[in-house]
């Protein structure tokens, strides 16, 4: 991605501001609420069946989740006129004076030490009756997942979208006072069960996931010089994907997950590659004194969308995979970058800069029309969710870096930040076979 705050054009160099610290925890704080989110409650889920403390309180879990959406909203625990934790025992007259449309009950069954069973169901109060309804297990080590199914089983049933809980994020941290600084990080959406991928001295850059969710591509500087790998996440198996001569920075994957797009600067001026991962070939798409960076693949494999300053600033260009002149696809403002699209195609994310302030922004590739979705003043890396109903970005606040995220649907704003640091890079995974 490219510096937003000290020199517009330049990337690689400015990219060692980008990654900084990092801690164990991040925590979820809903920053901004939406009106006309759908009311719906949550019980907390009925755990008087199993013989220790249940380890994870679920229905806080799904409550989080949701109010993330930007379409449900919901009600306060506190505020709820009962406790049911079955259908039969709901009281609808009680949820509709309380202006509920939805209501949510469950329970937890303990079938032998660290393995439960979860019920829960998903009531329409308006016409009282069950929307839908599931069981399913669950080891101790993987009830939060469990949690943002129920939340994705919900969403999806209220409105026909799949939703994108239950899948995970990466991001880049800097340890300022440790041995290892940089530290490449995946977690679950809402910045739980984080896992190291690598620790570094050197900076670590430009993650990107692969279509199946099995690996990761990213830059390294573990040699003291711009590398591209390509790491397995259950393996940890790693190979070395690019290292030549000068730039190697900005690696994409393909939908198909057989190539990835790249930038190197081996023939003079930095420019877009592709590059087959079983094979290695490259092909060379651009070649233009600019600088030519951070690509992007269309949804349908064809094209790869790109940043170029070769109009006089940076804005957004496009390029077929076989070549061709590269052609303009963004004009309001004199600064757009770091683009993102959704999974239909449709929407492209961006960093849009105006008047000194850089803000994502989000371009309806079918109307032609750009508007902003966030209001920071250094806001970047832009990364769509797989349902394309969310976007996650970086913002610096105070010289700190966090995570947001924000919803396209009802623009609820939440932030994912820890106690100790910056954090940068982020990229939202994709739906992951089961």
């Amino acid at each position: 991605m490219l510096s937003k705050k000290l020199v517009p054009y330049l990337f690689v160099a400015l990219l060692f501001a980008l990654a900084r610290p990092a801690s164990a925890a991040l925590t979820i704080e809903i920053t901004e609420g939406v009106a006309g989110a759908l009311p719906i409650a949550v019980v907390p889920f009925d755990t008087s069946k199993v013989s220790v403390k249940f380890p994870v309180d679920l229905a806080e879990i799904v409550t989080n989740d949701l109010n993330r959406s930007g379409v449900l909203k919901v009600m306060d625990p506190d505020d709820n006129p009962e406790s049911p934790h079955y259908s039969n025992q709901v009281q609808y007259s009680r949820w509709r004076n309380a202006g509920q449309d939805y209501l949510v009950v469950g329970r937890v069954f303990e079938q032998s030490a660290g393995l439960y069973t979860i019920e829960f169901q998903l009531l329409d109060v308006l016409k009282q009756k069950q929307l839908l309804g599931r069981r399913m297990s669950a080891k101790k080590r993987n009830l939060r997942s469990r949690a943002h199914q129920i939340s994705d089983f919900i969403y999806e049933q209220i409105t026909g979208t799949r939703g994108a809980f239950d899948t995970r994020i990466a991001y880049v941290r800097h340890q300022q006072d440790a041995a290892r600084k940089y530290v490449l990080q995946v977690a679950d959406t809402d910045g739980f069960n984080a896992q190291t991928v690598l620790e570094s001295d050197e900076p670590i850059m430009s993650p990107s996931w692969s279509p199946d969710g099995k690996s990761l591509a990213y830059v390294s500087f573990e040699n003291k010089r711009p590398e591209i790998y390509i790491q397995h996440l259950a393996t940890a198996r790693r190979t070395k994907m690019s290292g030549f001569a000068g730039l190697n920075s900005a690696p994409s994957w393909s939908p198909d997950g057989k190539f990835l797009a790249l930038v190197l600067s081996k023939d003079g001026s930095p420019d877009i590659y592709t590059l087959n991962t079983s094979s290695k070939r490259l092909k060379r798409l651009t070649q233009h004194r600019s600088i030519d960076t951070e690509p992007v693949w269309s949804a349908d494999g064809k094209s790869i969308i790109f940043t170029s300053d070769r109009s006089g600033s940076p804005q957004l260009y496009e390029v077929g995979v076989d070549g061709g002149s590269p052609r303009r696809i963004t004009f309001e403002g004199r600064y757009n970058s770091a683009a993102s699209l959704s999974p239909d195609g449709r929407y492209i994310s961006m960093v849009h800069g105006d008047r000194g302030q850089y803000k994502i922004a989000q371009l309806d590739r079918e109307t032609g029309n750009l508007i902003v979705l966030t209001d920071g003043a250094l806001d970047e890396s832009p990364s769509f969710s797989p349902n394309g109903k969310m976007l996650l970005y970086a913002s610096t606040v105070s010289n700190n870096g966090l995570l947001f995220a924000v919803a396209i649907e009802g623009r609820a704003k939440h932030k994912l930040s820890d106690q100790e640091g910056d954090i940068r890079e982020p990229v939202w995974g994709p739906f992951e076979s089961k």
